[in-house]
């Protein structure tokens, strides 16, 4: 890997597929602690434990659109960089970040 292009290119698809997943985590967090309070409602709990997970529901609700922001930003700067980049699409660096492009717009919803 002599060309410091393709580093770039793995660093930043790196970088959009972990906060990719992150996102994933956290509104996956976010059910599972509903479902969470939920039982809490269910079995009673004392109020200061309910209050407290509601917090923490909170917390988790605040960091969704925190991560897709930060997500999409690293998402569109990788996807131009493999369109300055095509003379490169024969590199296995580049054909791994274009299938990370590819589901990356599934999770964020754009088209193209």
């Amino acid at each position: 890997m002599a060309d410091p292009r393709l580093k770039t290119i793995r660093i930043k698809s790196g970088v959009v597929k972990r906060l990719a997943k992150e996102k994933s985590m956290y509104e996956s967090q976010v059910e599972q602690e509903k479902v969470r309070l939920q039982k809490f409602k269910d079995q009673g709990k004392d109020e200061y434990d309910i209050r407290k997970q509601e917090e923490v529901i909170q917390e988790s609700i605040m960091m969704v659109p925190e991560t897709h922001k930060r997500l999409l930003a690293a998402f569109q700067e990788l996807n131009s960089m493999l369109e300055t980049e095509k003379e490169l699409e024969e590199a296995e660096e580049y054909k791994n970040a274009l299938l990370i492009v590819g589901d990356v717009k599934l999770l964020i919803g754009e088209s193209n």
